[in-house]
Formats: C-alpha cells, sequence, structure tokens
C-alpha cells in the first residue's frame, strides 16, 4: 500500500505557488504576467500587431523573476544582486508600457483591440512603475549593498 501522508514535489511546488503569490512582491508578479498576457491578446487580434513584443519580452522577464523569488533561487545565486536586477526590469518595462500604449492609443484608428491593447498597457506601466516603487524602497531599507571591510587583518 503506498504511503499518502508523504508530500510529493510538485504538492511542494503548489504550495510554495500558492504561498508566494499571497505575499505582496508575488501578488505584483502575477499579476504583470497576466496583464502582460492580456495586452498580447489585445495586439495579437489588433491588425497591426508590431506592439505585442514589449508584452511578451515583460511577461518572460516577469515569469523568470516569479519563478527565481518562488523558489527562493535568489538565495542561492548571490553572483546576481536580484533586487536591483528587478528594479531594473520593473523600471524598463514601466518606461517602455507607457511609451508603447500612448502610441497605440493615439494611433490606434478604428481599431478597437489596438486600442485595447494600448489602454491595457498603460495600466502596465502604471502597475510596473509601483514595482519599481516597491522594490526601491525595499532596496532602501536593506541599504543596498554592504561596506567593505576596514580591518588590516586579512
Amino acid at each position: 500500500m503506498a504511503d499518502t501522508t508523504a508530500s510529493s514535489p510538485a504538492s511542494s511546488c503548489l504550495e510554495r505557488l500558492k504561498s508566494y503569490v499571497r505575499t505582496q512582491k508575488g501578488f505584483i508578479l502575477a499579476t504583470e504576467i497576466l496583464i502582460s498576457f492580456i495586452i498580447i491578446i489585445c495586439h495579437a487580434s489588433s491588425t497591426y500587431g508590431g506592439y505585442s513584443a514589449v508584452a511578451i519580452c515583460e511577461m518572460v522577464f516577469a515569469i523568470i523573476f516569479f519563478i527565481i523569488f518562488m523558489m527562493e533561487l535568489d538565495k542561492q545565486f548571490q553572483v546576481v544582486h536580484w533586487v536591483w536586477s528587478d528594479l531594473i526590469r520593473a523600471a524598463v518595462g514601466a518606461g517602455l508600457y507607457l511609451i508603447t500604449s500612448v502610441i497605440c492609443v493615439i494611433q490606434g484608428n478604428k481599431d478597437g483591440a489596438r486600442i485595447a491593447g494600448g489602454v491595457f498597457g498603460l495600466l502596465a506601466g502604471l502597475l510596473f512603475a509601483y514595482d519599481t516603487y516597491t522594490t526601491y524602497l525595499q532596496l532602501k531599507n536593506s541599504g543596498g549593498h554592504r561596506a567593505a571591510s576596514t580591518d588590516d587583518k586579512v
């Protein structure tokens, strides 16, 4: 008879996913992934789908950071400063979404899907800007880096 009390790796991963989405950072990243997917659908159904590249790239980056933070790989791979990387990712995403969304809304003559993608892009730009702000506060409160030792001892 199989032992049903032991937890499988899949259930452990699912529990990590559920608990990470309940955190502020997890909720923000999950929302970024979802809104980027909605923008991809809007731009794909538009007559001009050239603006979907920003949404695809930002969704892939958000998925990567979501997995890294959910599985706590940032604590294992300390070569990269993950908070700074996340700050740069969110800031670039906010800027790109705001620029491309304004262009889509202004030039979206009689193309409802393009205008909808632009409106969702503006919301995504605000969400990424909020993510940038919260990451900046986290970086500011943690000090950002450790000071070099001034000891003469080696």
